[in-house]
């Protein structure tokens, strides 16, 4: 009866028990963000995002994480204000999810979709289209989220009384390599 339980078990489990049949993780990053004004731009950027995809069944799943405060404009005064209009003290992380085919890899263009959490809110994206090189083991992926202040309910801030545009394009640089 002892030996059976455990042969049970594993037919039963779910398929987050068992192992993945693959994993990647996010070796360097580089995401910019664009913030327009009628006097200047301005871009914020960061290398400290994190990331883990795991494969399982012909899907893959990613999240990668970066924090607020991990965005450098040139300008800390204006890295300060980003990160209280943005609610980085109550929401110190970015976090973006998406759910690929497993086939993905082999295409040049992918076409994703993606749920972001940015200042206490989630905006869904679709279709959101990557550029896709394989070097070696590495995967490299390059795009432009077209995100937006209102997407995470943010007012846009004002310089002079005039407005920011609402459009806040994150680029994304991203290279990845398996466990």
């Amino acid at each position: 009866m002892h030996k059976k339980l455990p042969v049970a078990f594993l037919l039963l489990a779910p398929s987050w028990l068992l192992p993945a049949d693959n994993q990647w993780v996010l070796e360097q990053s580089t995401l910019t963000y664009h913030v327009s004004h009628p006097l200047h731009q301005i871009d914020g950027v960061s290398h400290a995002a994190r990331g883990k995809g795991v494969c399982q069944a012909g899907q893959c799943d990613l999240l990668i994480a970066v924090p607020v405060k991990s965005f450098d404009s040139g300008d800390s005064n204006r890295d300060l204000h980003m990160i209280q209009v943005a609610r980085g003290a109550q929401f110190p992380m970015v976090t973006v999810r998406l759910r690929l085919p497993e086939d993905a890899a082999s295409l040049a263009t992918i076409h994703a979709d993606l749920d972001v959490e940015f200042a206490g809110q989630t905006a869904h994206y679709k279709q959101v289209p990557f550029q896709h090189v394989t070097q070696g083991n590495q995967a490299r992926i390059t795009g432009t989220i077209p995100a937006t202040l209102s997407d995470f309910k943010i007012e846009p801030p004002s310089l002079l009384a005039i407005p920011t545009k609402n459009e806040i394009p994150i680029r994304v640089e991203m290279t990845w390599r398996p466990m």
